[in-house]
């Protein structure tokens, strides 16, 4: 009888575990939502103070100080004296494919064996049931740029909302990208090896890359050759795969941050038309004017970092942001920090802000930037009429650690909730040593 009852209360222990941890998808509300009082960042560059904003069936309707609450039905949220924002998109993630960094393989679905993956779709492989999922949303992250890794085309890549039961409701906008990591001209010694005395082949990094991107314009070449004509033979999917690209259907994502890979990304601009991001882009301020004249956007994968080469400035990560800026290149900021999981998107943009960019100018770096580079700008990134409820309401200032709490999010008008495992073991363990 006592073993009996053990095993009922470790079951019922078990069920109550595994319930905290639920956090549902938030269904539509009936009726119309308004957003009072707050202060409002449209993401365009644009504030308004005092404002309202009108919701309804998940879209903003109109938004201003003149616009007056109706309906009996209508749910309003009082944001005096708080900040209400965009949803914040963080670009290019391995979000819910990647949920344990150096965990075991059968854990990790973001890269794939094999060079060229042209028809590897990652939306397919997107986990809503992610832990990490909750954190992103509790510090305004709303949407994200779910992105393959591994070999010299890793797939193509896909907007998610994260607010969702499975990837066919998550998806945003299937298959907005392919990415393509550029070959690098610059060999970094093994120092591992080195500390244990292991002797290491000698390579020519410059001939080994040249080598990979002959092959590079060699699959484009004969993918173009192929897509123009009427008929084939044979479906090669590999081709079939890069249709987008030549139809201006997707961008070209070009993983790179030298200078020379660069040029290359900006090579394919002349050759094959193809609309390129560059993402990574630590050397992007040497060549802002090219980038600009070629209509090259550039997403900077890791602010909080390092100079990318010894004669840069030491703060150079911080200022790159203003002078892209000041040349009139489209950027946006992302987060690729593994250990925190992509959270401090938010505060990557106040480190730009406190480096010669205004608070609104990094606000749409992780807003309407981000959305203009993945192609969602028609649904998102700004607080418009039109546009889909992507909104988030803080405390204080989102860009600023120090004050930034999330209060409300809205996904596509849904109120939805900020409960998330680290929050539920924050609770936990207060209540465990009589704190709360």
């Amino acid at each position: 009888m006592k073993k009996l009852s053990l095993i009922i209360y470790g079951l019922a222990f078990f069920a109550a575990a595994q319930a905290q941890e639920d956090v549902y998808p938030t269904k539509p509300y009936a009726g119309k939502t308004y957003i009072t009082n707050g202060t409002i960042h449209v993401g365009n560059g644009q504030v308004i103070e005092n404002g309202t904003i009108e919701i309804n069936n998940g879209k903003i309707v109109q938004v201003g100080t003149n616009v007056s609450v109706s309906g009996s039905d209508a749910k309003v949220i009082d944001a005096k004296g708080k900040q209400v924002y965009p949803g914040l998109i963080l670009p290019v993630t391995d979000l819910g494919l990647h949920e344990i960094a150096n965990g075991v393989r059968g854990s990790n679905d973001f890269s794939e064996i094999g060079d060229y993956n042209n028809s590897i779709r990652s939306i397919v492989a997107y986990n809503t049931d992610s832990k990490i999922i909750g954190t992103l949303k509790a510090n305004g992250i709303l949407l994200a740029g779910v992105t393959p890794q591994g070999g010299t085309i890793s797939g193509s890549s896909s907007v998610v909302q994260l607010d969702a039961w499975n990837y066919e409701d998550a998806a945003y906008k299937m298959d907005n990208g392919i990415h393509l990591n550029m070959p690098t001209f610059i060999s970094r010694p093994n120092r591992f090896a080195l500390f244990l005395g292991i002797p290491q082949t000698p390579t020519d990094p410059t001939k080994e890359a040249l080598k990979k991107i002959d092959d590079i314009y060699t699959l484009f070449r004969q993918a173009k050759a192929y897509l123009q004509e009427t008929s084939h033979k044979e479906t090669n999917l590999k081709f079939e795969a890069l249709k987008g690209l030549f139809n201006k259907t997707q961008k070209l994502f070009v993983h790179a941050d030298q200078i020379k890979q660069m040029l290359i990304a900006i090579d394919f601009v002349k050759e094959f038309g193809f609309d390129v991001v560059i993402v990574g882009g630590s050397e992007s301020f040497q060549i802002a004017d090219l980038l600009k004249q070629n209509n090259i956007a550039v997403i900077l994968q890791a602010e909080h970092a390092l100079p990318a080469t010894e004669d840069d400035d030491v703060d150079q990560p911080f200022k790159t942001p203003a002078e892209l800026q000041k040349a009139g290149v489209l950027f946006a900021l992302n987060d690729e920090h593994e250990e925190s999981r992509y959270r401090n998107l938010p505060f990557n943009a106040g480190t730009a802000a406190a480096y010669g960019l205004t608070k609104e100018q990094a606000l749409q770096a992780i807003t309407l930037n981000s959305a203009k580079i993945l192609g969602v700008d028609d649904r998102t990134g700004s607080i418009e009429a039109g546009k889909d409820a992507n909104i988030v309401i803080s405390e204080g200032d989102i860009l600023d650690m120090r004050t930034s709490i999330i209060t409300h999010a809205l996904i596509q008008g849904r109120d939805v909730n900020l409960d998330n495992k680290q929050k539920q073991l924050y609770e936990r363990y207060k209540y465990k040593y009589d704190l709360k």
